[in-house]
């Protein structure tokens, strides 16, 4: 039976994830180190697994509101204003939702109608662009450069906005490039987004992964940006809590309405005993000063120097990155494309990485690889890859 006359066109059109095919190729081969998935390396922390535990020892069991538990939307919009300077009104512009995946997908289609605009600098995260499509909108992408540090530029922005444009997502720090934008470069998107009344999708999943000097500014912080914000953010990367699928939305109580409907449609609400982990996390964090948030920090720092200089001493050119835990070295050297490389270093060194070209084709010549990973399996990974690029 054909089943093409049954199946959504334009959903169906769409390729699979990139990141994910690296990483099933890569778990068939015994021996192989993966650098593909973006997943901390880290178990949760015991404390919230045992938070988890004791709510259902408690019977908690139940649904929770739609938006989520009344006391988790209370410590997000704590951890909100204490960590970023943003005020949220827990009742009204706070949605809890399953993981940082479900918030992208709920706030595109809270803002998206058929062909609106939605810009997204490229390279960035794989799920953009797709889910603009899902919400049957028009992705329109902003190409972003090594040469300005993978920033995104107010020019290049200004430029791309049309009559039909109704967002820009905003993904930094950046998944692939590791590329973070500094207050004052977020000020002049400001000036654009004001001057032209856009919105912003703030995607700040790695906000608390920084290592410069310079802390995490968050967009909707800026003079007069919050009305224009929808700020997107879950426990994933931060508290490594991958599996617990918990994320939130904190929005313009208009646009938070919206997606609470959009939610309590298809999903109702998260997890209980992940929002309770949650729960926990942030009340243990406010009294420990996020110690383990600092605690991983410091250790993916560590990773970051290792993995950037063990590329630049590989002869490849490789920017240094300051947020999230992912480089994207430079492979032009090698004469091969981004999809070659990986597929010959899988093959004959067994290091999965993930081409440049899953994140958009401006992703071309370079790759991503993840340091979410041990330390010795970093250095043996680094050991192959030199011989590797030697060989060529």
């Amino acid at each position: 039976m054909n089943y093409d006359r049954y199946l959504n066109r334009a959903i169906a059109a769409v390729p699979p994830s990139g990141i994910r095919r690296f990483f099933d190729m890569a778990s068939t081969m015994k021996g192989t180190i993966s650098l593909g998935v973006g997943e901390p390396d880290f178990v949760t922390p015991y404390h919230i697994r045992n938070a988890a535990i004791d709510s259902l020892l408690r019977g908690e069991t139940q649904y929770t509101a739609n938006r989520g538990l009344p006391e988790l939307r209370e410590a997000v919009s704590r951890y909100m204003r204490e960590r970023f300077s943003l005020s949220y009104d827990p009742k009204t512009d706070i949605v809890i939702t399953v993981g940082a995946s479900e918030a992208i997908d709920v706030a595109l289609r809270a803002i998206t109608g058929p062909g609106d605009e939605i810009l997204v600098p490229e390279p960035s995260y794989v799920s953009y662009s797709p889910s603009v499509i899902f919400a049957g909108g028009v992705p329109v992408p902003i190409v972003t450069r090594q040469e300005r540090e993978f920033r995104l530029d107010a020019d290049a922005l200004r430029a791309a906005i049309t009559p039909r444009t109704k967002a820009l997502i905003l993904p930094y720090p950046n998944n692939p490039t590791g590329a973070i934008m500094p207050r004052a470069d977020l000020e002049k998107i400001a000036e654009v987004v004001r001057e032209k009344e856009i919105l912003v999708l703030s995607d700040e999943i790695y906000c608390e992964l920084t290592y410069g000097e310079e802390p995490h500014t968050s967009f909707g912080s800026l003079p007069g940006m919050l009305p224009y914000t929808v700020t997107l953010n879950c426990f994933s990367k931060s508290f490594a809590m991958t599996g617990w699928r918990v994320g939130f939305v904190c929005a313009p109580a208009p646009i938070a309405e919206i997606i609470n409907k959009i939610h309590q449609y298809t999903i109702l609400c998260a997890p209980r005993q992940s929002q309770a982990a949650a729960l926990h996390a942030l009340e243990q964090g406010f009294a420990d000063g996020f110690a383990d948030v600092a605690r991983m920090r410091q250790s993916y720092d560590q990773r970051r120097r290792l993995m950037v200089a063990g590329f630049r001493d590989m002869g490849l050119d490789c920017f240094e990155p300051l947020g999230a835990f992912y480089v994207f070295p430079s492979i032009r050297s090698t004469g091969l494309t981004s999809e070659e490389f990986c597929q010959r270093l899988l093959r004959e060194k067994k290091v999965a990485c993930v081409p440049g070209t899953a994140f958009a084709p401006s992703g071309e010549g370079h790759i991503r690889c993840s340091y979410a990973t041990g330390l010795d399996k970093l250095n043996i990974a680094l050991e192959r890859m030199a011989d590797f690029i030697r060989a060529l």
